[in-house]
């Protein structure tokens, strides 16, 4: 597996950040947590952050005044993530550098797809090869394999094996696969999910989903403990 993505949480409320840290550590990310803009400068020297979540609203230096400080480095993202939900904030804090903005309050789902997204844009060597078990999935190339086997994917089997890879051994409900996958924006519904979990079934041989495990009421989970010779 590769080394987990470094992300930096800037805001006043502690209740805030430990919240948001919490979430980030649980999905698998390095997470450490700043006041202030002033105490945010001294953790990016150190900790090197490939995204920083931050408010705007903050004392001593400000979420503007941060962003702008930090702005202009294409290997570090920027959310900003405020309790302002004026056009004209949001248009200021993406033309400051922010690749995005999300309003206060939020769902961690939402910031949590936000911040893969912003990664997979800014760094996506990032995460190259992901692998669960006898899966591995290089993103450069769209390459997936089966042990020794190559799969060939369409775009959006592709991009379902790779969300359901990268939370392999996790429980993922039908609606955050559908939301992550297909887009906060699409109106379709949950039996695309399904559509394609059969489709990525029959390519993969896993006639007895023993791999993509169907958990009754909830969604799915790729499990890594499944040996291909078992599908034979």
């Amino acid at each position: 597996m590769s080394e987990p993505a470094r992300v930096l949480v800037v805001d006043d409320e502690p209740s805030i950040t430990d919240f948001i840290a919490m979430g980030l550590r649980h999905e698998g990310f390095e997470v450490r947590t700043a006041p202030d803009g002033r105490a945010a400068m001294r953790v990016v020297d150190e900790f090197k952050p490939q995204i920083v979540v931050l408010d705007l609203m903050m004392p001593r230096m400000d979420g503007w005044e941060l962003c702008r400080a930090l702005a202009g480095d294409r290997n570090r993202g920027l959310i900003i993530l405020s309790a302002r939900d004026e056009t004209t904030d949001r248009i200021q804090g993406l033309e400051l550098g922010a690749d995005d903005y999300l309003v206060k309050p939020f769902e961690f789902g939402e910031l949590l797809a936000r911040v893969r997204a912003v990664l997979r844009r800014r760094q996506p060597d990032l995460t190259r090869v992901v692998r669960a078990g006898e899966l591995s999935i290089d993103t450069a190339t769209r390459e997936v394999r089966l042990g020794e086997r190559l799969i060939e994917l369409s775009v959006r089997e592709f991009d379902l094996l790779h969300f359901l890879t990268l939370n392999a051994d996790q429980v993922l409900p039908r609606q955050r696969i559908l939301d992550e996958v297909w887009g906060y924006n699409f109106f379709g519904d949950e039996n695309n999910v399904e559509v394609y979990i059969r489709y990525l079934r029959q390519k993969l041989g896993d006639l007895q989903h023993q791999r993509i495990q169907t958990v009754r009421g909830v969604g799915y989970r790729l499990r890594t403990d499944v040996a291909t010779v078992a599908e034979a």
